[in-house]
């Protein structure tokens, strides 16, 4: 399992965890996480800290995890393009309340982000480049 990330943690096994890189930490963390087929998988933010290239690739294995063992997964984003091109439905949610579900396929990019900045007019969503 380890060797389908491509981060070398296959080579790591005997090194402490606090000696590996954050997307090393994140990427067993998320194998760790659905070794046991959980019916529930929590994500929040959890490629927030990772750098765009290392961001894709854990994303892209978490997709592949989620749809092997069919694990129902909530994964909290404030990356909108993420949420598009990850999700099979989306929830927004304002000072707690839900102020929009949808599935995906049926918002744009574009009208996801215009949704969340007339919410919070004093503060815009920049996407990530």
């Amino acid at each position: 399992m380890l060797s389908t990330l491509d981060l070398g943690l296959e080579n790591k096994l005997d090194t402490e965890v606090k000696f590996l890189s954050g997307g090393q930490r994140q990427s067993l963390s998320l194998l760790m996480a659905t070794m046991n087929k959980p019916e529930l998988l929590l994500l929040d933010e959890h490629t927030a800290a990772l750098d765009p290239k290392t961001s894709r690739l854990i994303m892209e294995k978490t997709k592949e995890l989620i749809n092997t063992h069919s694990i129902t997964t909530m994964m909290i984003s404030h990356n909108v393009r993420d949420a598009i091109k990850y999700s099979d439905r989306i929830v927004m949610l304002d000072k707690g309340r839900v102020i929009l579900d949808v599935k995906n396929g049926s918002i744009t990019e574009k009208e996801l982000l215009s949704i969340y900045n007339s919410r919070n007019s004093g503060m815009m969503f920049q996407e990530a480049v």
